[in-house]
């Protein structure tokens, strides 16, 4: 069976930390911030963890 290939636009939208876990960036950061609080525009800058009913299909579109 071939390898499979990773998908790039996944790979330029997740991480992989050192233990495994899958990061992403939060949505609602990129425009129309004059109305949001420092405070939420701070805490959107931060990368999260994936959800756990996304884990599978992002793994299959890394090539893990």
């Amino acid at each position: 069976m071939p390898k499979t290939k990773t998908d790039r636009g996944a790979a330029a939208r997740f991480k992989i930390t050192g233990t495994g876990r899958i990061r992403r960036r939060q949505a609602m950061r990129r425009h129309i911030l004059e109305k949001k609080s420092s405070t939420r525009t701070r805490r959107l800058g931060r990368e999260v963890e994936l959800s756990k009913g996304d884990r599978k299909q992002v793994r299959r579109l890394l090539g893990i």
